[in-house]
């Protein structure tokens, strides 16, 4: 075997739980998970999977254009005050 050396980074705990909870119900931990992704890393002499920039980007005037839309909506929501905001609030909160 060849000489072993050990890996650390920082991650998200709930990232990390998540990721753990996966390979765990495919029978392997989370250290066995790495070592696939570093061993097709090199098989693949790149990232084992494709890495793009999604390709659907808004626009300024998209952007301008929805939240018109939505302002146009909320026109005919009746105006409240904050007390009013509150008191649905911990309506809400007290139903649960």
């Amino acid at each position: 075997m060849s000489e072993q050396v050990l890996n650390q980074f920082r991650s998200d705990k709930k990232l990390r739980e998540d990721c753990v909870e996966i390979y765990e119900s495919m029978g392997m931990d989370l250290n066995t998970a790495f070592r696939m992704f570093m061993e097709r890393t090199r098989m693949e002499r790149g990232l084992p999977f494709p890495a793009k920039l999604p390709q659907n980007k808004m626009t300024k005037t998209e952007a301008k254009r929805v939240i018109d839309e939505i302002r146009s909506e909320a026109k005919d929501f009746p105006e409240m005050s904050l007390d009013e905001i509150n008191e649905e609030i911990n309506a809400v909160r007290s139903k649960k």
